[in-house]
């Protein structure tokens, strides 16, 4: 249960039904370090609540790879156009830490979306939510410099600095590890 209040901030407010069918459902997945969760060119099977440990979805594009967002407890990761579609990923998703992750396939997402409105509710504000921050750093990396992508990056997720890799992190603002560096020896 107590993984379930992780991976759900509000799951003392779903039903009594909801909760029970959620902890006979999920099915709880441990992964190493390192493990590619998926790869470009397969099918998205599942959607994952990280309990713990820290993951990374990326693209490779002409030989490099480009970071496009990370996941930490609580969070809900999967390659979301190839899962919501039905269809082969473009994306690549990669273990960062030792990890503990909750999985659904898609059909049992739409059973309980639609056996309980509290989830589908739910679910629609974990959209908004992920838009939001969608939105958010696609402008960032269209209008700020990569002096002000890394300082918001610290102010909005300072946590993380110690337990990225600096070519994960400079890949996800859009620099190089020289510029990162640079950046981060201007602001120590």
């Amino acid at each position: 249960m107590h993984d379930l209040e992780t991976i759900f901030p509000y799951f003392n407010t779903f039903n009594e039904g909801l909760k029970k069918h959620l902890t006979t459902v999920l099915e709880k997945k441990t992964f190493s370090k390192g493990y590619m969760l998926l790869r470009e060119g397969y099918f998205c099977k599942r959607v994952y609540f990280l309990a713990e440990g820290l993951v990374r979805g990326f693209y490779n594009r002409k030989g490099k790879e480009l970071t496009s967002w990370f996941a930490t407890e609580g969070d809900i990761l999967t390659s979301m156009r190839a899962f919501v579609n039905q269809e082969i990923s473009k994306e690549n998703i990669e273990i960062l830490e030792n990890s503990v992750l909750y999985a659904l396939t898609y059909q049992q997402l739409q059973d309980i979306y639609q056996k309980y409105p509290d989830f589908n509710a739910f679910g629609r504000l974990l959209a908004e939510q992920y838009y939001i921050e969608l939105e958010e750093h696609s402008l960032s990396m269209q209008f700020d410099t990569a002096t002000e992508r890394y300082e918001n990056f610290v102010q909005t997720q300072g946590k993380l600095l110690l337990r990225l890799s600096l070519g994960h992190l400079a890949s996800y603002l859009g620099i190089s590890q020289e510029t990162l560096s640079r950046i981060r020896s201007k602001n120590l």
